[in-house]
Parts: C-alpha cells; sequence; structure tokens
C-alpha cells in the first residue's frame, strides 16, 4: 500500500476563500501496487496517470495529471536525496506559478512517503516552471 498526493483545493484556501496554492491542500489516496525493486518510481508512475476515483472526485480531489507527453525516465536515491528524471517533450509541465506549483508538491510529496527519501530533485531543472 502507497500513497498518491492529489489536491482538495476547498482545503488550500484562507479565510477569505482566497486559493493558497500550497500544500495545505494536498490530500493522500492509497493504492495498492505489486511489491517490486523500484517502489518510488512505481509510485512516481502512478501519480503520473491520473487516476482519480469516482468517490474521490465527489470528495473534490483532483489533479492535472496525466500530462500528455510526460513520463518518468528514471530515478538516483543518494544519501536521502532522490532526482527523478523526467521526460516532457510537449512542455506540459509549465505554465502559472500556482499549476507548477501543485504539480511540484504531488510528485514531491509522493516520494516523500518514503521513509530514505528527505529531498527532491527534478531533472531537467526547466520543468515545473511558471
Amino acid at each position: 500500500t502507497i500513497k498518491l498526493y492529489y489536491y482538495n483545493v476547498q482545503k488550500d484556501k484562507d479565510a477569505s476563500g482566497t486559493v493558497l496554492c500550497s500544500s495545505q491542500g494536498l490530500v493522500s489516496v492509497e493504492r495498492q501496487i505489486p511489491v517490486s525493486q523500484t517502489p518510488i518510481q512505481d509510485a512516481i508512475r502512478l501519480l503520473l496517470q491520473g487516476q482519480v476515483t469516482s468517490i474521490e472526485v465527489t470528495k473534490g480531489i483532483s489533479t492535472e495529471y496525466p500530462l500528455e507527453g510526460v513520463t518518468l525516465k528514471g530515478a538516483n536515491l543518494k544519501d536521502g536525496n532522490l532526482v527523478l528524471e523526467f521526460s516532457d517533450p510537449q512542455n506540459k509541465t509549465g505554465g502559472g506559478s500556482c499549476r507548477v506549483g501543485i504539480l511540484w508538491k504531488q510528485i514531491e510529496a509522493t516520494a516523500k512517503q518514503f521513509p530514505e527519501v528527505m529531498n527532491v530533485n527534478f531533472i531537467p531543472e526547466e520543468l515545473f516552471q511558471p
């Protein structure tokens, strides 16, 4: 059992109703994956598929994933630092600062559920730029 982190905009508003675009709106959902040698990569790949159930949708949970053409090419974990390499040939990870911040935070939170992951970095560095 792993957790995927999706987004609920209703949990990410201040007292006046302004959307904060913060990790406060992240919501974990549980999924079952087969036991493998690459559970972190498996979890990220599943997150990228963006499969939100109808029950989760009724609870206000959403995601921008899947993004056409965006794939995880590889992952390298060393001394708590996880480097995730993506392919984004159509520049689908760009956009407004709120959107790209949430995309980034969803991946980061999903990766950090694994106790050996302390920091998450992305290759290429141009990913998730407003």
